[in-house]
């Protein structure tokens, strides 16, 4: 079902999650599953209870929620995404690409499931195809702070220190000025790489 609350809902616990706002993706997550249960959809109900399982890092659970939902609703991209990172989380690296490549094929068009395989590619020390995931979450989604620091890394993996520069300015620009530590923590990355 592609409700637009349940779209925004879970964009916020995404964002959430990436800058380690437990508490605000805590929230959301139960304001995602109230709402699916008083709407009676199976498959986000399933979706925000993973939600909960990978807040408190049980991963295994987290899994099971998640295969419900995919079961449920074989075109969620984000469950399939999600899979993947809890599979990392728990260091079962075979069958990730396969998680992320099954949520692409579903959701095309979801900018954040190719952000992650590209951060994971990258992790494995396969840059290029990194940069080639990170571009195209750019192309979905052009002002995703997050991206153009894991673009900033692969550039920085790959020795292209200016070009590394150069991102991590691009999301500075892109980041929301309440988040002060990550900004502190990219001007650190950026001084280093100067050095």
């Amino acid at each position: 079902m592609n409700h637009s609350k349940f779209t925004e809902l879970r964009k916020s616990i995404d964002e959430a999650i990436t800058f380690n706002n437990l508490a605000a993706a805590q929230q959301l997550a139960e304001q995602g599953l109230q709402l699916a249960q008083y709407m009676e959809v199976l498959g986000e109900i399933m979706f925000f209870k993973a939600q909960f399982e990978i807040i408190n890092e049980n991963y295994d659970t987290a899994i099971s929620y998640l295969d419900k939902a995919i079961k449920y609703n074989p075109s969620d991209g984000a469950a399939y995404n999600d899979r993947a990172l809890c599979m990392v989380d728990l260091g079962m690296i075979d069958g990730v690409l396969e998680y992320f490549d099954k949520g692409i094929d579903a959701e095309p068009d979801f900018a954040t499931i190719y952000h992650n395989k590209g951060w994971f590619l990258n992790k494995l020390g396969q840059h290029h195809k990194a940069l080639d995931c990170l571009k195209k979450t750019l192309a979905l989604e052009s002002n995703r702070p997050v991206t153009y620091e894991n673009i900033a890394d692969v550039y920085s993996n790959l020795g292209k220190k200016k070009k590394a520069i150069q991102a991590y300015e691009k999301a500075l620009d892109c980041l929301h000025s309440s988040y002060e530590n990550i900004i502190k923590q990219i001007h650190d990355e950026i001084q280093r790489l100067k050095e």
